[in-house]
Order: structure tokens, then C-alpha cells, then sequence
């Protein structure tokens, strides 16, 4: 398993978690295209707007293996803000390549993007 080195661990001041820190013995978590709901609690907003601008300053829109981060936070802007990048998709390896769609973080998360 790919570790990112530079990326950040979690949301500064909370306990959202960005990455692992060792690969499961049984495998990876399978990534899974959460629906986020109008209703989700601000925190929770926060913490996926904080790691997709973690993952655009980290990668920008280039093609990055999952690696080390987090499962259920990548879950959350899945089929979205981050989609596959091969074909054909293993959402069940930490080498599985991913990366961000910029025209839809710049729609659904435009407050990261302001002042750039």
C-alpha cells in the first residue's frame, strides 16, 4: 500500500480521518458511491470539503492511486468530485487509480476554490 507522504492525516481540530496507517490484513475496504443528502451536518460538509482540497493540492487532476487514504472519506465524493481514472475499475485495491473531476469540485465545493 502506497503511503501519500505530505498528505494530511485529518481534518485540522476534528477527528475526521483522511488516511490509514497500514494496509487490512484482509484486504482493502471497498469504495462505494455514497449519496450525500441536503440534510448532512455541517461537519460533515466540512471534512469533504477539506479532503478534496487536500487532494487537489496533493495531486491537482492527475491520476493517483488510493493508497493510504481513506476509504469511507473517498467514498463521500466518489462517481462525483473523484472518479476512476482505468478501466477496468477495482474498487477493492490500494492500487487502484483515481482522480479528481475539476469542473465538479469547482460546482459542488466552490468556497475551496475561492481566492485562487
Amino acid at each position: 500500500m502506497l503511503k501519500h507522504r505530505g498528505f494530511p492525516s485529518r481534518l485540522p481540530g476534528t477527528d475526521f480521518q483522511f488516511t490509514i496507517r497500514r494496509a487490512n490484513k484482509d484486504g482493502a475496504s471497498r469504495l462505494i458511491a455514497r449519496e450525500r443528502f441536503a440534510d448532512r451536518r455541517p461537519a460533515d460538509r466540512r471534512a469533504d470539503a477539506g479532503f478534496l482540497a487536500a487532494l487537489i493540492v496533493q495531486f491537482g487532476d492527475e491520476p493517483f492511486e488510493r493508497g493510504n487514504l481513506d476509504a469511507g472519506r473517498l467514498s463521500w465524493l466518489l462517481g462525483r468530485e473523484v472518479v476512476p481514472a482505468e478501466e477496468p475499475f477495482d474498487p477493492e485495491s490500494y492500487e487502484a487509480l483515481l482522480r479528481v473531476d475539476l469542473d465538479r469540485a469547482m460546482a459542488a465545493f466552490p468556497e475551496i476554490f475561492e481566492g485562487q
